[in-house]
């Protein structure tokens, strides 16, 4: 027999809700209004709010003046589900094996956001009321950015005043390990395209006479890290914080990352920054990636042809207290440096999101870790982790509220992958936990 609200989920997850897929736009409104049908079933008043995106969904129950107000993010958004040769069952379809709901969105973020649903639609059930007054604020193109968020938060200001936000759109360090994360890496992204011939060429014809764009790429590319995984952009790493001691210390009794980190991702080896370790890079330290790179020819066989572009998609992974403007400003500025000669740059920057760090120690940091202890016993960890949420830190520059990272997804989760996952115990788990967080914080 299924838990209580185990199907919700699996009707949730149903829904194409791709933000950013154009073609997918009615779907993402359409579970929009589904889920503001089940905020109200519940007895919370609520509505969508329209952007120039994807709706905001925002409801509330009663506020009683001298409760402590919690503000419940969740986004309802996901990410492309391509490839889809890749998928073992039908992308948008969720079905469950050994224990597990496999479907896009189950974790990230479906299957969180519904697990705090259920747990609420419980509490009112039994009690006709939560303990603190709540805001839920469901919005649906985190997977692009939020780009609309921000400006809504910040219109809404006064509608949305709390005392802290909750928010599981994380990760667990392993199955049965409550785990709070305190910090989340920042993120800004770019495109560098490089420009040579007016149209392809021959190679034979054309070869060694001009310069080939999908070379400079390469060349060009090459020039962002070191031999060891340093980033080489001149000012890369001035204000990074330093990882504090404690910190340290908390991470290495987590066990062997190194050996986890090989099974889970099937790499033969490790690799980056000298002197960190895997979490502490991971974590803690900021990266420059390469996300796609490409130009010329990509069928089968040989085609002679020297392109016309060439380009490489860039992101870069930040920690207290960089920037996302300042870093891009310094990339672009690196890749003007070090481009080849004969052929022309362009860059596009992309979207971009602030670091967010917290005092874990403060009285809702224990707060959260008490109800972590409720539904996990003692095996509870601290830790930051190296995704983004770029709307974190906006709850804190426009309401001026801390946010408590509960995550409920598994390392193997397979978020943004094929064959994406979701834990059938993780979900009745944050039903409990929406409980007892709520419980704590009041």
């Amino acid at each position: 027999m299924n838990p209580p609200g185990l199907d919700n989920l699996l009707t949730c997850l149903r829904f194409p809700s791709v933000s950013t897929d154009s073609t997918r736009r009615a779907d993402v409104r359409a579970c929009a209004e589904w889920l503001l049908g089940k905020v109200r079933e519940m007895g919370l008043t609520g509505d969508l709010h329209d952007t120039p995106g994807h709706p905001v969904l925002v409801a509330k129950n009663k506020h009683i003046a001298g409760r402590r107000t919690v503000l419940l993010y969740a986004h309802y958004d996901v990410q492309p589900a391509e490839p889809l040769g890749e998928w073992k069952s039908p992308a948008f379809e969720p079905t469950i094996r050994d224990g597990r709901i496999y479907c896009r969105g189950a974790t990230d973020n479906k299957g969180q956001l519904m697990a705090h649903m259920q747990g609420l639609a419980e509490t009112l059930a039994q009690h006709a009321d939560l303990p603190v007054n709540l805001t839920l604020l469901f919005e649906g193109e985190e997977e692009i950015g939020s780009p609309n968020l921000e400006p809504f938060l910040e219109q809404h200001r006064d509608a949305l005043k709390c005392d802290v936000v909750a928010i599981s759109d994380t990760g667990m360090v392993a199955p049965g390990v409550g785990t709070f994360t305190y910090g989340l890496r920042g993120i800004a992204c770019m495109e560098a395209k490089i420009h040579g011939p007016a149209i392809d060429l021959h190679s034979g014809i054309f070869g060694g006479a001009i310069a080939n764009p999908v070379t400079a790429i390469a060349r060009l590319t090459a020039t962002l890290h070191d031999a060891e995984g340093r980033v080489m952009i001149d000012g890369f790493y001035d204000g990074v914080r330093p990882v504090a001691d404690w910190e340290r210390k908390a991470w290495a009794e987590l066990g062997d990352g190194d050996a986890e980190i090989l099974e889970l991702t099937g790499s033969p080896a490790l690799f980056g920054e000298p002197g960190y370790t895997e979490r502490e890079r991971r974590w803690a330290r900021p990266t420059a990636e390469v996300n796609g790179i490409g130009g010329g020819y990509q069928g089968e066989g040989s085609k002679t042809v020297i392109a016309r572009e060439a380009f490489v998609k860039l992101s870069f992974r930040l920690v207290p207290d960089q920037h996302p403007d300042v870093v891009l400003e310094r990339a672009a500025a690196h890749l003007r440096a070090h481009l080849p000669k004969g052929v022309r740059l362009e860059i596009k920057p992309g979207h971009t999101g602030m670091p967010y760090l917290m005092d874990p120690h403060s009285a809702l940091g224990t707060a959260a870790q008490r109800a972590l202890k409720k539904v996990f016993g003692d095996k509870t960890a601290l830790i930051r982790e190296g995704g983004s949420i770029p709307i974190v830190q906006a709850f804190k520059d426009v309401l001026n509220a801390d946010t408590l990272l509960l995550g409920l997804a598994l390392p193997d989760c397979q978020a943004h992958a094929p064959n994406e996952n979701f834990p059938i115990e993780n979900f009745v788990a944050g039903v409990r936990l929406n409980q007892a967080l709520l419980t704590e914080l009041a």
